[in-house]
């Protein structure tokens, strides 16, 4: 499922802030990304990874500064996945051809397409099964191919197997990398940093709402350059 070139990358975020309840989650970051392949963003808990996702997406407006795209009508060439999908009360194959319809695909061509993402991630056989009573890994599987179908400049992975056991964290990251390699870039969060490292070809860290780091991912991993970067690479408790 290739597509054309990015369209609408780098991606600015200009000193954004974003408070609510009276607390600052993210705090005058500046940031942008181009079209590397995988941008993971990592932090302990708290941090902000997925207020940031939300934020990039357009989920959430920043309370401070300014976010940009470099094309036009991003929202249109942009999809996101949360850690729990939710899933639509029809089959697995339904479900993606509603997102197709949904985003404005001809009624032509929802059929292949949808039929293709399923295939992509190895749930052809499943079409016609009910999605709501498929696995958690499976249904994360359908979430990708739903995602996927739409052909997005950029994709967006809230925790993507973080209730998942190894054997199906292991099929979504083949799929992450196959959609990767389809021209698609990917931003996610994990605080796994195993999966990081297989994944990440760049790595955003944060701390405290504040970007600490923005890296080439071996540079990260082999040499971070923060004491804070340093301190939970090794697992310790940041405060």
């Amino acid at each position: 499922m290739m597509h054309g070139p990015i369209s609408i990358l780098p991606l600015v975020l200009d000193h954004i802030g974003y408070s609510a309840g009276g607390n600052a989650i993210i705090r005058d970051l500046s940031l942008e990304l181009r079209a590397r392949a995988c941008t993971v963003i990592l932090g302990p808990n708290g941090a902000g990874k997925s207020v940031l996702l939300r934020l990039c997406h357009g989920l959430l407006q920043p309370t401070e500064g300014e976010i940009r795209w470099s094309g036009a009508q991003p929202e249109k060439h942009q999809a996101m996945v949360f850690q729990r999908p939710v899933m639509l009360r029809r089959s697995a194959l339904a479900n993606i051809r509603y997102a197709l319809k949904r985003a404005g695909v001809p009624r032509a061509e929802r059929l292949k397409r949808a039929l293709d993402a399923l295939c992509a991630v190895g749930l052809e056989k499943l079409a016609d099964r009910p999605a709501r009573v498929l696995s958690g890994g499976e249904q994360q599987r359908v979430a990708l191919a739903r995602a996927w179908a739409l052909r997005p400049d950029v994709l967006f992975l809230d925790e993507p197997t973080s209730s998942l056991d190894p054997a199906a964290t292991r099929a979504i990251e083949e799929i992450i990398t196959a959609i990767r390699d389809s021209g698609t870039k990917v931003i996610m969060t994990t605080h796994d940093l195993g999966q990081a490292r297989r994944l990440a070809d760049d790595v955003v860290f944060l701390h405290c709402g504040r970007l600490i780091e923005h890296t080439e991912a071996a540079t990260f991993f082999e040499r971070p350059v923060s004491s804070e970067a340093a301190t939970y690479l090794r697992g310790e408790l940041l405060v």
